[in-house]
């Protein structure tokens, strides 16, 4: 028997705000920079995202917002909640990911955050904010997907139609 080369992921938090708020153009995978403290407090799950934002800092991209409850048993060399964390990605992907945000109308936001083989990473999202009518859109079209699988399960049940 051969191992899977599956990698093993873990999820420890996600922002499902976010593909309600914007819209994804794509998603890239980030290792972040971490102290102590804060990896323990992860494998807790003890994290959050709905504040969280990227954005450049002397060529390099930090995230902001990002809250990991301090750890229970930690002492005096705690960690700062709140703290910026540098993120860990390639030099194209970064001036990749950079051009596409100087151009305009473009966010950096993180969608989740999990363990992969040990590692904590982040998938972070090149984001287009959604307006209002396009958010009331995409919720009437998932409204619609749902009855219609409803019915085709139904359907395929035998059971007659509801009226």
């Amino acid at each position: 028997m051969t191992p899977s080369k599956q990698p093993e992921r873990r999820l420890i938090a996600s922002n499902k705000k976010a593909r309600h708020e914007y819209e994804v153009l794509r998603t890239y995978e980030a290792g972040i920079v971490l102290v102590g403290t804060e990896v323990k407090s992860l494998r807790e799950g003890r994290a959050s995202l709905v504040d969280a934002f990227a954005h450049e800092r002397d060529g390099e991209i930090v995230l902001y917002g990002l809250h990991i409850a301090e750890y229970t048993y930690g002492t005096w060399t705690n960690h700062a909640p709140r703290r910026n964390r540098k993120l860990l990605l390639h030099r194209a992907e970064i001036d990749r990911i950079l051009d596409k945000v100087r151009e305009g109308g473009v966010t950096m936001v993180p969608l989740s955050m999990y363990f992969e083989n040990g590692y904590a990473k982040v998938e972070l999202a090149l984001a287009k904010g959604k307006r209002s009518y396009d958010k009331r859109q995409t919720l009437a079209e998932r409204d619609a997907n749902r009855e219609i699988a409803r019915e085709l399960g139904r359907h395929l049940k035998g059971h007659p139609r509801r009226v």
